[in-house]
């Protein structure tokens, strides 16, 4: 890679696996942009959704939206709304996971062309396949490292951990899978594969670092 030109490297992640602090560290090593709650937030004034809610969108293999609204109805949950006071009737009914796609393409490609920049997760060593400088690394733990990961973190039981952690897994592969004819657990998608159970992750910047230096 060469860093004294126009970069991107992206990080795909396991959830609990530490990926999303280990891009925030790299970016800042680097001193160029990270993205990850931008892109969130960018599909959330275009949706008018939250992270679940997008979460939720993504995980499916088909129009999702009959299924969220007898979720939510007849009063939607606050937490699957950006504002609380508004109700199902004001989502956009129109909206499917590959609007979403679309979005999150307009996304990533604007972030790039602005100039070098760290962006986790969201297809991106798919999307950005043509950038012509670019790494994709792919940031992985066992199973039981991330289920410990994700209870410390937000404070839940081992069932509640081990359901979010395998749902979210089978979602993001679906997603993948739908809008790329890729998994995103096929490793010969990424330049350099981590495995976080014996490393730390300064440990892994360091090791991200060594290999874009060459």
């Amino acid at each position: 890679m060469k860093l004294n030109e126009p970069f991107v490297i992206t990080i795909s992640r396991e959830v609990g696996s530490g990926g999303r602090t280990v891009g925030k560290k790299l970016a800042a090593k680097l001193g160029v942009h990270y993205s990850d709650k931008q892109l969130i937030k960018a599909l959330q004034e275009k949706f008018n959704l939250t992270v679940s809610g997008i979460e939720k969108l993504k995980g499916e293999k088909k129009s999702w939206i009959s299924d969220f609204i007898s979720a939510v109805a007849p009063i939607p949950k606050s937490s699957m709304l950006v504002d609380n006071a508004k109700y199902v009737d004001d989502f956009r009914k129109d909206v499917n996971v590959k609007d979403v796609y679309e979005a999150e393409k307009e996304v990533l490609n604007a972030i790039a062309d602005e100039g070098s920049c760290v962006i986790a997760g969201r297809s991106g060593f798919f999307v950005l396949k043509d950038r012509p400088n670019k790494v994709d690394v792919f940031i992985t733990a066992s199973r039981s490292k991330r289920v410990e990961h994700v209870m410390a973190k937000q404070g839940l039981t081992l069932e509640q951990a081990e359901t979010i952690v395998d749902s979210l897994d089978e979602g993001r592969d679906n997603y993948v899978k739908r809008f790329t004819g890729l998994s995103r657990y096929d490793l010969r998608n990424y330049n350099l594969v981590l495995n976080m159970d014996n490393l730390t992750e300064d440990q892994a910047v360091d090791l991200i670092l060594q290999y874009i230096k060459g």
